[in-house]
């Protein structure tokens, strides 16, 4: 009995299984959607978009023909949007016309295929990956000057005792900018800087993730003035983009104050016993990386590293300024992180070998999140490759004809949160989905103002969660895996939805 004993006791121990990593999640997504073109009858919309010759038509056979840019054409082809939405660039993206789905020859991804489209994904969203890239350089030599330590401090001394007010603040930022102009690819910038300062303040890196992404995501999907996806989407819809702006604007107040007081509940909860974390096993892991191992070690606060940390703040207030109001996008950004960097370097006296080791350190600490963006978008090749988008729109539209109005209108929040996932582009979804969308309100008596929320709140939720999406690129910015987020989100997701259907519900009866 003691051999068997000792036999038992020599047993190896079982390996927990533990949850795939976000690349391994994303390469099951895009096997599904390689799947799915086997599967799904291959279709297109005919497609009509504007440029110097006039309105050119696209076939789905894969001819074009150009006729006047008039508001004649737009009627002929039953898009119901004024014609200066397009000479004036409102709607720049080719527009899905009504009523002319066609069924082509299928194109399955096969093995091929799928091991080729993360690099060409890679290609594809090369503005956005040096982006990400040149961040973490940014960081990097920032970080080797030891002004962010300095910074950190100094913030978690003028927060302390009101550290929510740093949830409250963040999140409220954030969301400001996603409602406004649909601050989303950005973040990016901000999860380096500010997970430090909440992990300093005594939250787990959990709540600084979702300040930032919870902000991010409340906003873009109760957008106000988002030209890439309430503008383009009323414009696309044929109306103007006022109409329906009272209802989101209260949406947009309680979704965020929903997002804020979900977040310090979990956030309190936290601070009073580390151990209710949902990373706690992570807890060493994260704090070595974001605030080193030598954290202790604060650079004393000299002007030369207030002038750091104002150049630092600087740029990313320049950064939102540019994309708010002179139309910059990732060339731009990138260009002025990169000047960013080379001028602190300069204020710091770091030596040319030094500025460019740490450089690139940083910039290869942020190379995982770059990979991620770049499968992503292979996923979102293999889709239009597969010709399956307008397909599942198409099928979508089928199924709300003859509804009640209210169930109506419910249902089409959650096709749009479900073709979100096909098409993960706020202003691709607007243009394709709109003109075929938009009418069907007619039909049941409805505003059209009310198919654009239901778009917006729709692709919104799905936001938080699609793997198509920025979630996994957040979530890789601080090693925190795909259903470790579920776990936190899930319960805010329900709320958020129940107040979705709740605003859509009160549009339509009240």
């Amino acid at each position: 009995m003691s051999s068997q004993a000792t036999a038992v006791d020599a047993a190896p121990p079982k390996k927990k299984l533990s949850f795939p990593t976000a690349y391994t999640v994303l390469l099951i997504v895009a096997a599904l959607v390689a799947l799915l073109t086997w599967i799904v009858p291959a279709g297109t919309y005919d497609k009509l978009s504007y440029g110097d010759d006039g309105f050119t038509v696209t076939y789905a056979d894969g001819g074009t023909e150009t006729f006047p840019a008039t508001q004649n054409t737009l009627d002929k082809f039953g898009i119901k949007a004024d014609l200066n939405k397009f000479t004036n660039g409102d709607i720049y993206k080719p527009i899905g016309i009504p009523g002319s789905y066609t069924n082509v020859e299928s194109n399955p991804q096969g093995i091929g295929d799928f091991f080729k489209a993360p690099i060409s994904g890679m290609y594809d969203s090369i503005d956005v990956v040096f982006f990400v890239l040149v961040i973490g350089g940014f960081i990097g030599v920032v970080n080797y000057t030891g002004a962010f330590n300095s910074g950190i401090q100094s913030l978690s001394s003028t927060f302390e005792g009101r550290e929510k007010w740093l949830i409250v603040i963040v999140t409220t930022l954030i969301a400001i900018g996603g409602t406004t102009f649909g601050l989303a690819e950005e973040t990016v910038a901000f999860y380096p800087i500010l997970i430090p300062v909440f992990i300093a303040a005594g939250y787990d890196a959990m709540v600084g993730l979702a300040s930032i992404y919870l902000g991010s995501c409340v906003g873009t999907m109760i957008s106000t003035v988002n030209p890439f996806s309430t503008i383009i989407a009323s414009n696309a819809a044929g109306i103007n983009w006022t109409e329906g702006l009272t209802p989101r604007l209260i949406m947009l107040v309680l979704g965020t104050l929903l997002c804020i007081g979900y977040l310090i509940r979990y956030a309190e909860k936290v601070k009073a016993d580390p151990r209710k974390s949902l990373i706690y096993s992570q807890k060493a892991e994260i704090e070595t990386r974001f605030l080193g191992s030598k954290s202790s070690e604060v650079a004393e606060m000299t002007p030369q590293i207030k002038l750091i940390l104002a150049v630092f703040a600087a740029t990313f207030l320049c950064m939102v300024y540019g994309v708010s109001q002179l139309g910059w996008w990732f060339e731009e950004m990138t260009t002025l992180f990169f000047v960013s960097s080379i001028v602190i370097g300069l204020l710091s006296r770091t030596s040319e070998k030094d500025f460019v080791r740490e450089f690139v350190a940083g910039a290869n600490d942020l190379l995982g999140v770059a990979l991620i963006i770049a499968i992503a978008r292979g996923v979102t090749i293999l889709m239009d490759h597969g010709m399956i988008s307008d397909s599942i729109l198409y099928s979508s539209a089928g199924l709300v004809d003859g509804m009640d109005k209210g169930l109506f209108i419910i249902v089409m929040m959650v096709l749009f949160a479900g073709i979100s996932f096909f098409v993960p582009s706020s202003s691709g979804l607007a243009v394709l989905s709109m003109p075929i969308m938009a009418p069907l309100a007619d039909v049941v008596g409805l505003p059209r103002d009310n198919i654009v929320s239901a778009y917006q709140y729709g692709m919104g939720l799905m936001a938080f969660i699609t793997p198509t999406g920025l979630v996994l690129a957040s979530l890789a910015m601080v090693n925190v895996t795909f259903d470790k987020w579920l776990k936190f989100v899930m319960p805010l997701l329900g709320m958020l939805a129940g107040l979705a259907a709740l605003s859509l519900l009160a549009t339509v009866y009240l």
